[in-house]
């Protein structure tokens, strides 16, 4: 069917401008999901997954903000695309098994990770930005000094920490009779009340616990397994965060800025 000149002339007027709306709304919500070329969840965010509480990287303070040594990183990084940090805090399992970034709730998780090999087939990490080790909290006056001394003892541990597969791997061996804790403030509670004899985890945890109870406690061992902490960010799919993300810890390291923030939360430089 032929249409009179006048109503395709109306016609073509009303589908140009419906195009141009439509690749007006098409940049718009491109530009809501962009930073500095980086994908992100949600416009004008870093959104960033963490389990609190894990001190001294990140825990709430008499504010009810949270704080700490990743927390002030991440926020270098957010500054970097333009945005502000937004936290969530998520069971660890969650970041853990990578199904917070492969869902979308966060563009990168900041939890005192550790990098493993297991870890990267479901997350990609960052470069190492902490050196970790593992550490036995006992109360004072306990005289275990090593795991042999806790054989048919219980020992606390955190689920789905590095610390809980070491004492795992050391369980029949020892005689250990591992108690599992969701998260680490169950875990300190477990040492003070007795529940447990002693517990394992990150040795910086340790020392923030030891500096907010001085003479209750007291780090009996330590056990240096190597580790190091990354920030995770969602399995092959966001290089360009991924690449922000080691720019901004290479360029703190060369200012001085990384040692600055290590010391405020850890206490002493980092060593070289």
């Amino acid at each position: 069917m032929r249409f009179p000149s006048a109503v395709r002339q109306a016609g073509l007027v009303v589908a140009v401008a419906a195009l141009a709306l439509t690749a007006g709304c098409a940049k718009k919500d491109d530009s809501e999901v962009q930073a500095s070329g980086v994908k992100l969840v949600a416009a004008g965010k870093l959104t960033v997954c963490t389990h609190l509480p894990y001190p001294p990287f990140q825990s709430k303070d008499a504010s009810g903000k949270v704080t700490g040594l990743d927390v002030d990183i991440m926020d270098l990084v957010a500054k970097e695309l333009g945005v502000e940090q937004t936290i969530i805090d998520t069971p660890f399992e969650g970041i853990k098994s990578g199904q917070d970034l492969s869902t979308g709730k966060c563009d990168a998780a900041a939890a005192g990770m550790t990098i493993t090999e297991e870890r990267r087939k479901v997350v990609d990490f960052s470069d190492p930005y902490f050196d970790a080790t593992q550490a036995m909290l006992v109360k004072t006056g306990k005289t275990y000094k090593s795991l042999d001394d806790l054989k048919g003892r219980k020992l606390g541990v955190q689920a789905a920490t590095t610390g809980r597969d070491y004492a795992k791997k050391l369980e029949a061996e020892k005689g250990l009779k591992l108690v599992e804790f969701e998260d680490l403030a169950a875990l300190q509670q477990a040492v003070s009340n007795g529940q447990v004899e002693a517990a394992i985890n990150d040795l910086p945890v340790w020392t923030e616990y030891l500096k907010e109870n001085p003479g209750g406690f007291e780090v009996a061992a330590e056990f240096d397994t190597g580790e190091q902490y990354g920030f995770p960010v969602k399995k092959d799919t966001n290089p360009e965060l991924l690449k922000k993300i080691n720019e901004v810890l290479a360029k703190a390291k060369q200012d001085g800025t990384y040692n600055t923030i290590y010391e405020k939360w850890i206490g002493k430089q980092p060593s070289a």
